[in-house]
């Protein structure tokens, strides 16, 4: 059970709710909190004190003054209105983590919305009640209006959620299972749902999380490439990275090591060759790099997973109402940019080692790692699809936070596009999973022919492990099969 404070959530809590399903409560503080902002907006009401979003119209309608008898259904119009999202859906991982970040950000004590609200969004996540999200339509600032709308929706009642084999049900049919009441949502509490970034840095934060682990796979998948390829382990020297300084470089190059040591396929200077391509030569340089992304964005990441990004804000217990700009996505669409890059050259490198691994020119080990070169063609077409999806990755990665576009007649008139840019780098992590999983099926296929008793003890290991899951090339088969289990295994193990 983890706690929410709305201040103190972590990386690692949001990778056990999300990924592990584990259930969730609200501190005592926490709710102090919300029930005391709430009371600054249930006295704005009652003193017809005129507030953003309280009893005024949205973005440009912000001068469109509500009667108060009319502002729940100024919130029930928001929340339909703008639940038009368009595309395929969130994955039920990802619709979880919004939940978790909206409860989070919530009970902050500076939205104003009723205890109830948070109590039913906590209800949802520990019921395993997860919304239906169109991936499509978000400009990443104003909030995420119309993924976050979708959301709401299910609080009242309305929409769609995942039912329990992944099939796409109407909510009200699984409230009445699972025996949960619906809201009726009062002043402010439509807008406090829908403005935040909840949906891109959710995105973020699961992309983050599959991205980390990828990288560490990469390294000791490339490991293994070294000796298939008898790359030089010389130019993993601490001594070399240290010369130049950078944290993340260093610790690749001590890892690399460490997955090498033991091992009878490497060579030193000289012995076979001077130098090894970049591609081997560079791993602690071109690694450490994305690694240096990785922290940057898992820096922003575990700031804005604990902030508040409504508008207004209430503050002071309601004593101060402050229209800004938190809503705007703009730290975490720089941050998905960069962590689309980082992902795409992890995966370019390693196409450039599947191209080694495969092309006779390159090495000495039969053309395409085939058992019977030209009668069979081994892996040569997973060396193009690599090249593929890295190619894929290059479009992928061109930046949207470059990109904006005004909205609401020029109110809103500079926007994030942050999840564009989460949705994109969630897509280079699949494309880069495949990549890693072709460069392993090689690996594993090149040690084999040098032996793999002379392999280091720890990468023999990996080698047992996933050729359980690939067999040898003894012909040539279906590889889409292999790679579709190397992928899974990789994105489970």
């Amino acid at each position: 059970m983890i706690e929410l404070t709305g201040h103190s959530l972590t990386i690692d809590e949001v990778r056990r709710v999300c990924l592990n399903l584990e259930k969730v409560t609200i501190s005592n503080e926490s709710m102090e909190k919300v029930k005391a902002s709430r009371e600054g907006v249930n006295q704005i009401v009652m003193n017809h004190e005129t507030v953003y979003g309280i009893n005024t119209g949205f973005g440009k309608f912000s001068d469109v003054i509500i009667d108060n008898g009319d502002v729940r259904d100024l919130q029930l119009n928001l929340i339909r209105s703008h639940a038009c999202g368009v595309g395929e859906p969130f994955s039920e991982t990802i619709a979880r983590a919004m939940l978790l970040l909206r409860l989070n950000a919530l009970i902050k004590g500076f939205s104003g919305v009723r205890p109830e609200l948070v109590k039913l969004l906590a209800e949802l996540i520990n019921k395993q009640v997860h919304p239906v999200i169109p991936q499509q339509g978000s400009l990443g600032a104003s909030g995420d209006l119309a993924p976050l709308a979708h959301l709401a929706l299910v609080m009242i009642g309305e929409g769609k959620v995942f039912g329990e084999h992944g099939e796409i049900v109407d909510t009200k049919t699984v409230f009445s299972q699972k025996e949960i009441t619906p809201i009726t949502l009062q002043s402010k509490e439509g807008l406090a749902l829908i403005n935040g970034t909840q949906a891109m840095v959710a995105v973020g934060i699961i992309s983050y999380i599959e991205a980390e682990k990828l990288a560490y796979d990469s390294e000791w998948i490339a490991a293994m490439t070294m000796e298939g390829l008898q790359g030089i382990i010389d130019a993993f020297h601490p001594a070399v990275h240290e010369a130049r300084g950078y944290p993340q470089q260093i610790a690749v190059a001590k890892r690399m090591k460490m997955w090498l040591q033991g091992s009878g396929l490497i060579t030193h200077q000289g012995q076979k060759r001077v130098q090894d391509a970049y591609s081997l030569r560079c791993i602690p340089q071109v690694h450490g790099a994305s690694w240096q992304a990785l922290d940057y964005v898992k820096e922003k990441l575990e700031i804005e997973i604990n902030a508040a990004t409504d508008n207004p804000l209430i503050l002071q217990e309601g004593k101060q109402i402050i229209s800004g700009g938190n809503f705007h996505g703009q730290p975490i669409a720089l941050a998905m940019d960069f962590l689309k890059i980082a992902v795409a050259e992890l995966a370019n490198i390693s196409e450039r080692r599947i191209e080694r691994l495969v092309n006779p020119q390159l090495n000495d080990l039969p053309a395409f790692l085939s058992p019977s070169p030209g009668l069979q063609s081994g892996a040569m077409i997973m060396q193009y699809v690599a090249a593929s999806l890295v190619s894929e990755n290059k479009t992928l990665a061109h930046p949207a936070s470059v990109d904006s576009i005004p909205s609401s007649a020029n109110q809103e008139d500079h926007v994030s596009m942050g999840t564009i840019g989460a949705r994109h780098a969630n897509m280079i992590i699949h494309n880069m999973r495949k990549v890693i999983a072709i460069e392993c099926i090689c690996a594993l296929q090149a040690v084999e022919y040098r032996g793999i008793d002379k392999m280091a003890p720890k990468l023999r290991e990996k080698w047992e492990k996933y050729r359980d899951i690939v067999p040898s090339i003894t012909n040539d088969r279906i590889f889409a099969e292999d790679i579709d289990r190397m992928s899974i295994a990789l994105q489970s193990n």
